[in-house]
């Protein structure tokens, strides 16, 4: 990726394999914000996880609970222990691969006007085979204690609606930008960072190189 920083959208992914794929991207440098985990997928039925899950609460240290090891129950702190189980997370370079991470229910701001991405390797309609069963984190979350997931739902509901609404005003917009200038609408506003003016002013010095010697 090599990017300032990728926002990955949860929805339709599957945990583990997302989880994979995010740990190594931290660790060669990049910044990564998941956004939507309670939409991310596990393979296996709602009851089979809550079973796992339920087994996974009991373990705990004998003489004292406070020790650990901790059980997270809400959908973003689920896919972060994941993550920090594909990392020596004990090191250094651990420590600041996890630094990278950042990873939310829901979209906040300022992550609902930026671009979101997908992970084709770790969506759910790409590698789970039709026919098995799955469910979500954000059921699962809320069968074993997370007491947020009413709230979540709300919340996003609120931002769809938000962002429906500018987006009708952004299309009728165009359309009267379309009808005002029709086959001669003025083109899109280049890109005038220093960096993409410095690649126009060599482009441009090539080719009257490349004119002169013809």
């Amino acid at each position: 990726m090599f990017e300032k920083r990728v926002i990955v959208d949860g929805r339709g992914h599957l945990l583990g394999r997302l989880a994979s794929i995010v740990a190594k991207e931290i660790l060669a440098g990049q910044e990564v914000v998941v956004v939507r985990c309670e939409e991310l997928n596990i393979s296996g039925s709602l009851i089979r996880n809550k079973l796992k899950f339920h087994d996974f609460l009991r373990k705990h240290v004998n003489t004292n609970r406070a020790r650990g090891p901790f059980h997270h129950r809400s959908p973003h702190r689920m896919l972060w222990r994941a993550i920090r189980g594909m990392i020596p997370h004990k090191t250094p370079r651990g420590a600041l691969a996890m630094a990278r991470l950042k990873v939310f229910e829901g979209i906040p701001a300022p992550y609902d006007k930026l671009r979101r991405v997908v992970v084709p390797q770790a969506l759910k309609a790409l590698r789970l085979a039709p026919g098995r069963k799955f469910c979500r984190i954000g059921d699962l979350a809320a069968e074993v204690g997370w007491r947020y997931a009413e709230q979540t739902k709300l919340v996003e509901e609120r931002r769809k609606a938000k962002m429906s609404v500018y987006y009708e005003r952004k299309k009728a917009l165009l359309a009267l930008r379309k009808q005002a200038y029709g086959s001669d609408a003025p083109a899109p506003v280049k890109n005038t960072s220093k960096r993409a003016l410095a690649t126009r002013t060599k482009t441009q010095k090539i080719r009257a190189q490349k004119k002169a010697q013809k």
